[in-house]
């Protein structure tokens, strides 16, 4: 289950985009929350706390709590709008959850025990093909991350979909039955410095032998 990441935010009387240009010119950023069959809230919150968030790994299935309504709500970041030359943040949607709902979301994947891998021991090179995966989840099983044990894998070897660990209640998005999360291919060789390797020893074996 997901951890609970509590926020402050402040809720907004008007809509309409004069306000919400106010609310920016007072340093916060306009949003609204909506879903879970209840009415839309105008909201406002600190562009730093955004910020903090997203630098977070895996803030698209991370579940936040506030105030909101009058009352207390569970919601996921569903979209957030910058500035196209700034990148400060414009507006913030989020998405509120209540219970037996299902949800699409992101979920970051944690890898552990490269380092002791055999095939990348052996100069193997780990292919991350996916950092994480969109799957539908019901929000009371929302996973903070999925992890998956590289330990074992030797060159040639792949990491698929049924090898994560936490993926109990969820259902991937992606066609595609067992898809690879990731793969230990063969060390590359430079065949050009190979070649110039070898021509070098060669005529350093000519010249010892004159």
């Amino acid at each position: 289950m997901a951890k609970l990441a509590t926020l402050e935010i402040s809720e907004r009387a008007k809509a309409g985009k004069g306000a919400a240009r106010a609310t920016r010119r007072a340093g916060l950023v306009p949003g609204v929350v909506y879903g879970g069959k209840q009415e839309p809230c105008l909201i406002s919150i600190d562009p730093r706390i955004i910020m903090k968030e997203l630098h977070r790994e895996g803030w698209q299935s991370r579940l936040f709590q506030f105030q909101a309504g009058g009352q207390s709500v569970r919601a996921l970041i569903r979209d957030i709008q910058f500035h196209p030359v700034t990148d400060v943040p414009l507006h913030i949607d989020f998405l509120r959850l209540v219970p037996g709902q299902k949800v699409t979301v992101q979920v970051n994947i944690a890898f552990s025990g490269e380092e002791d891998a055999p095939g990348i021991k052996r100069g193997g090179v780990l292919n991350i093909v996916r950092h994480n995966v969109e799957v539908q989840v019901d929000v009371e099983h929302l996973p903070e991350h999925f992890t998956v044990d590289l330990s074992k894998l030797d060159i040639g070897d792949n990491v698929r979909w049924e090898d994560l660990h936490g993926t109990e209640h969820c259902t991937p998005v992606l066609h595609v039955e067992n898809f690879v999360i990731a793969s230990v291919a063969a060390p590359t060789v430079d065949k050009a410095a190979d070649e110039a390797e070898e021509a070098a020893a060669e005529a350093a074996s000519e010249a010892a032998a004159e």
